[in-house]
């Protein structure tokens, strides 16, 4: 896996923790087209071959800004044709992150506006400060939502406030994000991170295939009907019993002690 990057810092931490730093502090952390770009490499590497990452935590550097959205001063003047070329690559970015077959938990640690509210959305689930806010007020720019912000967001929080979000761009706090189910949990700033990885290390723990397989099972498994997604479960599920950390599983609750699981 590729470290080093200009608009991103990534740490392992702890035990197969990646921890993903949003680093472009005078910019509020919006992402530009480079960091569109550094996203899609490293989300992509690590869905290729992630042995090593068993979570992921995004957080923004600072204490003010998460993600501000997409970077409107490396947009001003461009043409509708480097717009939609330039667009491609958030398309891209925002798959890659919703691709991903590991989990991917936020740490909201300030203000997540548009694209930096559609990553947040687009996340397995975030926690966040209690600073944190959220818009998405595209619609004042005379675009909507595009990076996924109209269908994860409507998904998280349901169709009807996710209208009066995005059509009055409304800012939402912490606390409402909590109650809509944005976001699971509120923390001091101060123990955001230190929460969060606490949770990440409690997913990490566990059966690696087993755990990408129960995400891969809840996220599909609720775009289809019950009955599909029944049948896709079972698939699911048929995947970990051959491994050598189900029967690690069974023989250590056997033998009272903590298992070993070594993601085979």
């Amino acid at each position: 896996m590729k470290k080093d990057f200009e608009t991103l810092i990534t740490k392992i931490i702890k035990d197969h923790i990646l921890l993903v730093t949003f680093n472009r502090p005078k910019f509020a952390n919006a992402f530009n087209t480079q960091m569109a770009q550094e996203l899609i490499e490293l989300m992509e590497d690590i869905s290729m071959s992630s042995d090593e990452i068993r979570t992921i935590i995004f957080t923004g550097s600072g204490d003010k800004a998460f993600c501000a959205g997409g970077d409107l001063k490396e947009r001003n003047g461009m043409s509708d044709q480097d717009w939609e070329k330039q667009h491609l690559v958030y398309e891209r970015m925002i798959r890659a992150i919703i691709n991903c077959p590991i989990p991917v938990i936020g740490a909201i640690n300030g203000a997540a506006y548009g694209g930096g509210c559609e990553i947040a959305a687009a996340l397995d689930f975030i926690y966040v400060s209690e600073n944190a806010r959220f818009a998405l007020p595209e619609l004042q720019l005379g675009i909507i939502p595009g990076a996924g912000g109209t269908q994860n967001l409507s998904r998280a929080i349901g169709e009807r406030r996710a209208k009066e979000i995005i059509l009055t761009g409304k800012v939402f706090s912490a606390q409402e994000a909590v109650k809509w189910n944005l976001a699971n949990d509120i923390f001091p700033l101060s123990e955001l991170l230190e929460r969060t990885i606490e949770k990440a290390e409690e997913i990490s723990s566990k059966a690696p295939i087993a755990v990408r397989q129960a995400k891969q099972s809840i996220h599909k498994g609720l775009q289809m009907s019950l009955s599909d997604g029944l049948s896709f479960e079972i698939e699911a599920y048929n995947r970990t019993i051959p491994t050598e950390d189900r029967r690690e599983g069974v023989l250590a609750f056997n033998e009272k002690r903590k298992p070993v699981f070594k993601g085979k």
